[in-house]
């Protein structure tokens, strides 16, 4: 007898525990059937806006697909989605504040990040590299001795770069910019010597003008992207990591890559490669 009812009440309580009402970020998700996305302009080809006006690009098109797991998750007809404009300086905050559910741009995950938010499984992997002009006759990393880098500060690229000086022994002076577009202009117009960010970001920029401009052969920092997430918010991460797991084990990761990617002439690196075998956790 006192087996049976042992797992009597087993049963009882994981019955109870199944129907647990939804907190957090995904609670809300199905009350609104509304998911706030932050989005970024000067993210090609990760995150920005398309010629109608509409955010588009990589990691947009993987939470856009997010949002419809998301949909038959929670039994919703339908799901719609909030576009939430943020920069490099405002897209932790807008996670923080709640003004959005996730930021789906180019943001890397770093030990410090994680004391104030969360991420999803890594989207991509990518390194830090510097845009030069072709007729300045800088070759590599050591030849910026001297020179000027625009950076966007609190950036991990900038901390690559200080690194990378440092570690070289070299002496360069950083310029900051306010975002990604700023940095490309002022290159181009000759106020600096240099640009460094994320490097696939600089091969899209430099389908504006390819024969004047010159990428550096450098990797100098690993960037792992991820998914700003609300921090300590498990069932959300959840269903987040339950989508991309989608996405990567159907292998529709490979198409999404080669829609924004196929332009600027990029085949997936190994690291990319790891990304997308280990993306694809099983349920």
């Amino acid at each position: 007898m006192a087996r049976v009812l042992a797992v009597f009440f087993m049963v009882l309580f994981a019955c109870r525990a199944g129907a647990e009402p939804l907190e957090g970020r995904l609670k809300t998700v199905r009350d609104t059937a509304t998911l706030r996305i932050a989005y970024r302009t000067d993210s090609r080809p990760f995150s920005f806006l398309d010629p109608q006006g509409q955010p588009t690009g990589y990691t947009i098109e993987l939470c856009e697909r997010i949002g419809k797991s998301m949909a038959q998750e929670l039994d919703l007809p339908s799901l719609a989605i909030k576009w939430v404009p943020v920069d490099v300086r405002s897209r932790f905050q807008a996670i923080i504040d709640g003004a959005a559910d996730l930021e789906c741009g180019s943001t890397s995950v770093s030990l410090s990040r994680m004391r104030i938010v969360d991420f999803s499984n890594i989207v991509f992997a990518d390194s830090t590299g510097v845009l030069v002009k072709a007729n300045a006759g800088i070759i590599n990393f050591e030849s910026m001795a001297g020179k000027r880098i625009a950076v966007v500060p609190g950036s991990t690229n900038m901390q690559a770069i200080q690194d990378q000086l440092k570690r070289r022994k070299l002496d360069a002076t950083l310029v900051e910019i306010g975002d990604r577009e700023a940095g490309y202009t002022i290159l181009a117009r000759g106020d600096v010597d240099g640009f460094a960010t994320d490097k696939l970001v600089l091969l899209a920029l430099m389908q504006r003008a390819p024969r004047e401009f010159l990428l550096l052969p450098e990797d100098l920092s690993f960037e792992p992207f991820a998914i700003v997430l609300p921090r300590g918010d498990w069932a959300f991460r959840l269903a987040v990591n339950a989508g991309l797991a989608k996405i990567f084990r159907s292998g529709e990761v490979v198409q999404i890559y080669g829609k924004y990617f196929g332009g600027i002439g990029s085949r997936p690196s190994v690291w990319l490669g790891a990304v997308f075998m280990f993306g694809g956790l099983p349920d």
